[in-house]
């Protein structure tokens, strides 16, 4: 939920100093600001940009990059401070269990700082150093290097480092308790974001669509799906016979890697009509386990399914089908294919899905099972029955954005397929495009076309990586073969993606 700022009780130099029992008294002007409650729970305000640090993308696993995000208070927001002893603590996450952690125990300037499970080793301890102002500084047991915002960032996403400490406002921190005695209830409020709103990484859009980034190896693919691992390295699931997996270290060089079933769905078959091939896969990562919710159907048929399975390694043969989560019949007026999980702000979980007939819907599910939750069925795009497909929700900033394709997919180099968008600032909608129009209606926003070689490049999804965004798609070569295609992600002034 997201807090009230006027109601929550900072912990600072003016303020005072929190007593080990949790009350507030009154400090004289030397209290040290570096003093913590252990028993408490702190949001960490940036001086310089009054953004927290946030474990981004709300993720549960080891190297899970920390960056600053607008305030929220949200649990990815939270920390708890452990004491490892000589003055030293751990930061621990209250959304992961995970503490604040340095990638590679490194000693460098710039390093990133990361979230990894507490093993209780030097690059995971840190001291509280004061500035002024009731503001501290965090310094590294392991490397005696301060937490930092990066080139001292005041964008969205920007990441936190560790730097040699010159207490510059960048590597100063103002410990806001969220858990204060006596503390109002706080009131959940939604941003109200303005035209040109700042965005992770402002830009402008290049004059024309670029062709793919270099990727190598086995790039044959059809709907991906990527992840970064949080264990290193990429993990991409898409179409293919049992749902296809494919691998890479460095998001350059791809290898086969078996599939999700090797030894069939037969589960599948009454909407597959006896087909092994399974469509549209989407592959994240929650909760310590791999989630893939995954599409069976045939051509030109609404007679669909949408399955979950999950896997504690993501490797083949490793997965355990959970069951049906939707399908459609003739009857419907929607396709129950090309799901795509989103955890929105307040953590519930929805499945967006759909192509043709009346276009994109979403459900909720329970985040315990990964299933639906309720009858609900909720209208987020559409073109009165046409070519709509694949849609793709993140989050960036105060806004939902909704990815998806729009004409002819699966025709060879005589496809059509083009990644439009829309945003909102609710996750339910509406969604509209940069002139207004909702994509209830028809509307979208265009981002990737064919151009050159590049022919019908869609079923888009996005992949959230250490560097920065990136949209991940299929596109047709000259002879009809469908590859995978990579490009960065941008935003402009006003808050829009754009390829590059």
């Amino acid at each position: 939920m997201r807090r009230n700022r006027a109601s929550l009780v900072a912990v600072g130099l003016a303020a005072g100093v929190l007593l080990a029992g949790g009350a507030i008294a009154a400090a004289p002007p030397t209290a040290s600001a570096a003093t913590v409650d252990t028993t408490a729970w702190y949001v960490l305000v940036a001086r310089h940009s009054g953004k927290a640090l946030d474990v981004y993308e709300r993720a549960t696993g080891d190297g899970a990059r920390i960056v600053q995000w607008p305030r929220g208070d949200g649990i990815w927001q939270q920390w708890q401070f452990i004491d490892a002893g000589n003055g030293y603590y751990r930061l621990r996450s209250r959304h992961s269990g995970k503490v604040l952690d340095l990638r590679d125990s490194s000693t460098a300037d710039g390093a990133d700082v990361v979230q990894w499970t507490d093993v209780n080793r030097t690059s995971q301890q840190w001291r509280l150093a004061d500035s002024d102002a009731g503001h501290v500084r965090l310094i590294n047991r392991n490397s005696d290097k301060a937490l930092d915002v990066w080139q001292r960032s005041t964008a969205d996403g920007a990441r936190i480092s560790q730097w040699t400490d010159w207490n510059g406002t960048n590597q100063q921190w103002q410990l806001v308790r969220v858990d204060a005695p006596g503390a109002p209830t706080p009131t959940p409020t939604v941003p109200t974001p303005s035209p040109g709103t700042p965005t992770p990484t402002p830009g402008v859009p290049p004059g024309s669509y670029p062709d793919p980034m270099r990727v190598t190896g086995d790039t044959g693919v059809h709907d991906p799906s990527m992840i970064r691992r949080p264990t290193g390295g990429y993990l991409m699931a898409h179409t293919g016979n049992g749902v296809a997996l494919k691998t890479s270290t460095d998001r350059v060089s791809f290898r086969n890697a078996g599939s999700v079933f090797p030894g069939g769905a037969p589960w599948t078959t009454p909407y597959t009509g006896g087909s092994r091939n399974l469509w549209a896969p989407d592959l994240s990562f929650h909760n310590n386990r791999y989630y893939l919710y995954y599409s069976a159907s045939t051509f030109g048929s609404n007679r669909s399914a949408i399955f979950l399975a999950t896997s504690s390694t993501g490797a083949s043969g490793s997965w355990t089908d959970q069951g049906l989560v939707i399908e459609s019949q003739s009857a419907d007026n929607f396709n129950a294919i090309d799901p795509n999980l989103i955890v929105d702000d307040q953590g519930r979980w929805w499945l967006s899905f759909g192509s043709f007939w009346s276009g994109i819907k979403m459900i909720a599910l329970d985040p315990g099972t990964g299933k639906r939750s309720g009858s609900a069925l909720y209208s987020l795009a559409g073109r009165g029955g046409g070519a709509i497909e694949a849609p793709t929700l993140v989050k960036r900033g105060a806004y939902y954005y909704l990815y998806v394709s729009f004409d002819r997919c699966c025709q060879g180099a005589a496809s059509t397929y083009r990644v439009m968008v829309g945003r909102s600032t609710s996750v339910t909608g509406p969604f509209t495009d940069r002139a207004g129009n909702q994509l209830t209606s028809g509307g979208g926003t265009q981002i990737l076309a064919g151009h050159g070689g590049i022919n019908g490049p869609g079923h888009q999804a996005v992949l959230a990586d250490s560097d920065g965004d990136y949209l991940v798609y299929h596109y047709y070569a000259a002879n009809g073969a469908s590859l995978l295609g990579i490009n960065r992600l941008g935003y402009d002034a006003a808050g829009w993606p754009f390829v590059y």
